[in-house]
């Protein structure tokens, strides 16, 4: 299952209902301090239940509280679903079969929490269900009065196997033809079960697998910021395994339920009306609980070094895990992070955010992050950004991104113009700035050869930084662009060889940027990396490292230089002769010998001609 959205209403300042969509990939929540970004992801937190975070009655809305609301909700859709679900016995049916969808079709958990106490008063979904009161109530009958109800309605023989709950319900509502619904709050912590057992419990097991990272954890020898990663590990290695738990504790069940009915006879022999009283039944599931801990050296707790440390084993699990083969765990994980810059490193900061972006790929997983940092949110695909601001009430709202939203949320980061851009006759878009040194010193270094009459300093052509072709940078700076009446074009990594999804990407900003009557340019090669010689790499390194046109360069040279993959244009690029760039981007076409590099700057130097 993938969060769909998330509701809110009397939480904290969502005095009213309040809808946040959730992207299925990567979602940004940005917007000024104290506006309910945090809150967000702390109501997610309550809602899994994730350990540390509990619901108490300061989080009932207080202008609530004095209008007479004495409830808070907190609500999550969910889609992409399980296609067979158990909900009784062992026959499968369908969340949409036993009409437990909404209108939309996605699956709608409400929970409730009374204002005095923040306890669970109820969980319940809000689903299109039977209008008929005979049908509304099928999923809370027994097998008894299942039986009665078909046999009354002349079904019984449409019954394939007349001990299965779920065939019962569908012979019954197949006879009674076109079912009319109605929008309905179904209890189904209580109220609903088949045959005592919970129905709650079947769909609890099937949603995502919730991990909250905080930025202002306390610091202490269980610091959970510290430990949560492997802790997450062991959740995930439990889901992988609950097949084999469920069983074990059926096992154990029947053993012991087993041994209390031998007893029960034996009572019944002695006295048979206190034995008929007992019902032997377990009161609590076994609570399966394994800790870790990480100890650095001289068994000091990693909690105990500095924030930054502390962080950056969290940075480095995320990186872990957007590595990690896996095809996925039988549950999907959502991974929300608050505010990644904190107690890091701009370098560290821009690498967890590709860490994330990286991981969010991965098709059971989604990421939810808060961030201030402009660098940061302009990583994040425009069509993730979530807007946190107020209406003219002073009410927390969230707004989906478009041209205007786009504007002031920018404007609420602080993302500013690019320097040199006041001095700029035409610009270029570059993802980061390993393009900006690739193109000025291609530039400069084939001019000084001769194969070019103009450096891009020399006609005023600026490469300008957008972090990435999909982000809240892109579109503020492109717009800028736009306003002052520059010429302008962008250049960007192919990624061929790469995945499907990220040369659909490129196409996509292709496409863009062409329909708005600009040049869109783009490596030949996979990535500007591979237009590195091999010749001067072993020169500098002493080995040999093999790479083609299209396999992943940056990352095969960064680890043979042990560098970031990142700096590796930085470590060599400008250390690239003329002869080298010509040589090492040269492509023949038409039965003539060209040269791909030289070609683009000359391209590039005719936004100002």
């Amino acid at each position: 299952m993938r969060l769909r959205s998330v509701k809110l209403k009397h939480f904290r300042g969502y005095r009213t209902v309040t809808v946040i969509p959730a992207n299925q990939a990567m979602t940004g929540i940005v917007g000024r301090n104290d506006y309910g970004k945090s809150s967000i992801l702390e109501a997610l937190a309550i809602f899994f239940e994730t350990e540390g975070f509990k619901p108490d009655k300061s989080d009932m809305n207080c202008f609530s509280l004095a209008e007479g609301a004495d409830q808070f909700e907190i609500a999550c859709e969910f889609d992409g679903l399980p296609e067979r679900m158990v909900l009784d016995e062992v026959a499968e049916t369908t969340l949409a079969d036993e009409y437990l969808l909404n209108a939309e079709g996605a699956l709608e958990i409400v929970k409730t929490y009374k204002a005095s106490t923040g306890k669970l008063e109820r969980i319940a979904l809000r689903c299109q269900h039977p209008a008929d009161p005979e049908l509304a109530m099928l999923l809370s009958l027994k097998m008894a009065d299942l039986k009665k109800l078909g046999e009354q309605r002349g079904i019984a023989e449409q019954v394939a196997d007349k001990r299965v709950a779920s065939l019962w319900r569908q012979a019954i509502r197949r006879a009674a033809g076109q079912i009319a619904c109605q929008d309905t709050i179904l209890d189904i912590s209580k109220a609903l079960s088949t045959d005592n057992k919970s129905i709650w419990e079947k769909i609890e097991s099937q949603l995502p697998v919730f991990a909250l990272f905080k930025s202002d954890r306390e610091s202490s020898d269980g610091d959970a910021e510290a430990k949560n990663p492997l802790q997450q590990a062991v959740k995930e290695a439990q889901a992988e395994l609950q097949g084999q738990i469920t069983e074990l504790e059926r096992q154990i069940e029947a053993s012991v339920l087993e041994v209390a009915a031998r007893t029960l006879d034996k009572l019944r022999e002695m006295a048979p009306e206190l034995a008929n009283e007992l019902t032997p039944r377990f009161k609590d599931k076994p609570k399966w609980v394994f800790n870790f801990t990480l100890d650095g050296e001289n068994g000091i707790p990693i909690n105990k070094r500095g924030s930054g440390v502390r962080r950056l084993i969290l940075l480095n699990f995320f990186r872990a895990e957007a590595e990690k083969a896996v095809v996925g765990t039988q549950r999907d994980v959502i991974y929300a992070i608050e505010e990644p810059e904190t107690s890091q490193h701009p370098n560290y900061q821009v690498m967890l955010m590709r860490a994330l972006l990286e991981l969010s790929q991965h098709p059971a997983r989604q990421i939810i992050v808060t961030t201030h940092v402009p660098a940061l949110a302009g990583l994040v695909p425009i069509e993730g950004i979530r807007y946190v601001t107020k209406d003219e009430n002073g009410y927390p709202i969230v707004k989906m991104p478009g041209n205007d939203v786009l504007k002031e949320a920018a404007e609420s980061l602080g993302v500013l113009p690019e320097t040199g851009l006041e001095r700029a006759r035409a610009v270029v878009l570059v993802e980061g700035k390993s393009d900006v040194i690739f193109l000025r010193h291609a530039a400069n270094t084939l001019k000084a050869a001769g194969q070019l009459a103009s450096s891009l300093e020399d006609l005023g052509i600026v490469p300008i930084l957008i972090g990435g072709c999909g982000s809240v940078k892109h579109w503020v700076t492109l717009n800028l662009a736009n306003d002052l009446g520059l010429p302008w074009c962008v250049f960007l990594d192919s990624d061929i060889g790469g995945t499907a999804e990220q040369i659909a990407a490129i196409a996509k900003r292709k496409g863009e940027v062409e329909a708005q009557g600009r040049s869109f340019y783009s490596t030949r090669k996979r990535e500007i990396e591979n237009y590195l010689c091999p010749d001067l790499i072993e020169a500098q390194l002493g080995i040999r490292v093999a790479f083609s046109d299209t396999c992943d360069a940056k990352k095969l040279i960064g680890s043979a230089a042990r560098i970031n993959p990142n700096d590796v244009i930085d470590r060599f690029w400008t250390l690239m002769t003329a002869d080298q760039i010509l040589q090492r981007s040269s492509y023949r076409e038409n039965d003539l010998d060209r040269s791909e590099l030289k070609e683009l700057i000359e391209s590039l130097q005719t936004l100002v001609a």
